[in-house]
């Protein structure tokens, strides 16, 4: 076997601790070490001897770096078996050193595209190859060889080299560590391609499929592990990138009910651009206004109900000065969502260390293009409702002409109800809502239940509107918001039954507006 000592080939875009690890490396384990570029000159500079991999090659770098690693003396002295004598043998006849450890992360793609701005060209070059292609042959290897994939694992690493049988463990997860890497580069390169293909116009394959890739992947490295799932019996994680979004100031640990009601929370003050604030529960709007000013529209907010909202979710779109934060400490709720909190406004809640305080980094429009649900067997994808409507967009289909103020409580009405589960009623002032009727199996038991709930807040419905997420089946949905005091209707229309039910409402008055787009919520 060529070589002595035990060879480490470190090559990394993030230098974080690695000098520090080489170091160790070098004088407590006695290892050499081979690497590239930048990180070579870095090592050096911390005052390490290092073996370029073009002279370890004898195969200089070339086209601007593309080529360093690619070459059987890297590859070979990775993959080669040390329990197999052929495989040991054939090294030797090669002049290749058996590399034992390898230390590489990869060139930032992800983090180039989520940069404005960035051009093709830039995002091409930070498609990493040699770095993958090591990776993937250590940790294949990894029986013998030691792949790192992030300075966070630097300590654990050092730890073990002095222990085989620990070792043997730690290569085995390393190496686990190192094929989900890859697998979520490849993806978001494949991602980044497709999509920016459909940016250009060159999308046959995609739109021959309903828009829709031939084989969908999607991939989260661990946020958290959950103390238990939507009930304590449950496990529970969360993946993904939910912490690049939302900072939390302060309060207990998130749980799994809780990052499902701040997304919902957060679909939905997405809508507005006026002050608003929302209540929800269980994912369900209890309450929304829009005013002037946010202290105005909490109270008009929670004037809709002021039971639910108990253990509840409040969100807003403008910061939470001292003035709402007084307000909201009137009850009890689980977290709080806003882009921004003063001063005083975390000072009033600190006392109650419980309360979660959620900071949307995006502010509040937080796109997302699909929406992932679970399935027996697989998963269903779908783009996200974000189907909006604005004046004019709806057609009129009674005798009587929604008045300007009616036509301002439909379209706010309108943006509510998509995000109550169906069936879903709202009743609905200009600019808050009224009572919300959620979840029911038939729309007139919605219909009722919103109107009950309005008449325990003590709120008159008379004028009021009614916004449905389907069409009604039946007149008698519509009959009872106009008993109600309700005065206009805003719903997708599509029933087979709706000359019945246009003819409902012009009988007692209602004007009604069909906007041709559903809003199920399942």
């Amino acid at each position: 076997m060529v070589g002595v000592n035990k060879t480490a080939l470190i090559s990394v875009y993030d230098k974080e601790g690695i000098v520090d690890f080489a170091r160790e490396l070098v004088r407590t384990h006695g290892y050499r070490v081979l690497s590239t570029g930048g990180t070579a000159r870095a090592l050096r500079e911390g005052g390490l001897e290092v073996t370029d991999v073009s002279e370890h090659t004898g195969f200089p770098e070339m086209m601007e770096g593309r080529v360093k690693t690619l070459h059987p003396k890297i590859h070979g002295g990775l993959l080669c078996r040390r329990d197999r004598e052929d495989h040991r043998r054939q090294a030797v006849d090669a002049g290749i050193d058996l590399i034992d450890l390898l230390v590489v992360n990869l060139y930032p793609f992800e983090d180039t595209i989520a940069a404005p701005g960035v051009t093709r060209e830039e995002a091409i070059e930070q498609i990493d190859i040699g770095g993958p292609g090591m990776l993937r042959s250590a940790a294949k290897n990894h029986a013998a060889v030691t792949v790192v994939t992030e300075p966070g694992d630097y300590p654990e690493v050092l730890s073990a080299l002095g222990d085989e049988a620990a070792l043997a463990r730690l290569r085995r997860k390393l190496a686990a560590k190192v094929f989900a890497r890859t697998s979520a580069y490849d993806q978001a390169i494949a991602a980044w391609l497709e999509e920016s293909e459909a940016r250009e116009g060159m999308e046959p394959d995609l739109a021959a499929l309903g828009g829709f890739p031939g084989r969908f992947q999607m991939d989260g490295e661990k946020a958290m592990d959950l103390r238990y799932g939507e009930n304590p019996h449950q496990k529970a994680a969360l993946y993904g990138r939910f912490f690049d979004i939302y900072e939390q100031l302060q309060g207990k640990e998130l749980s799994f009910n809780n990052i499902i009601d701040i997304s919902a929370a957060t679909w939905l003050i997405g809508e507005y651009e006026q002050p608003t604030v929302a209540i929800l529960k269980h994912t369900n709007p209890c309450g929304v206004a829009t005013a002037e000013d946010l202290v105005t529209a909490w109270d008009h907010a929670f004037a809709t109900d002021r039971q639910a909202p108990f253990g509840g979710i409040i969100v807003v779109n403008q910061t939470v000065d001292a003035d709402l934060a007084e307000r909201i400490r009137e009850i009890f709720c689980e977290v709080i969502i806003a882009p921004h909190f003063s001063a005083e406004a975390r000072e009033k809640f600190a006392k109650r260390k419980n309360l979660r305080l959620m900071v949307n980094r995006a502010g509040v429009r937080t796109e997302s293009l699909q929406d992932l649900r679970s399935a027996v067997g697989g998963f269903l994808v779908q783009d996200r409702d974000q189907r909006r409507i604005k004046p004019g967009d709806g057609k009129v289909v009674t005798e009587r002409q929604p008045t300007d103020e009616e036509w301002k409580a439909m379209l706010f009405g309108w943006k509510v109800v998509k995000h109550v589960k169906s069936n879903a009623i709202v009743y609905a002032g200009a600019e808050h809502t009224l009572g919300i009727g959620a979840g029911q199996m038939s729309r007139v038991d919605a219909s009722r239940i919103a109107v009950w709930k309005a008449g325990e807040a003590g709120l008159d419905l008379k004028g009021s509107i009614i916004a449905s997420d389907a069409f009604f089946p039946f007149p008698d949905g519509l009959e009872a918001a106009a008993e109600a005091g309700a005065t206009a209707a805003i719903q997708p229309g599509g029933s087979v039954r709706d000359d019945a039910v246009i003819e409902a409402a012009n009988q007692r008055g209602l004007a009604m507006v069909f906007t041709g787009i559903r809003h199920f919520r399942h």
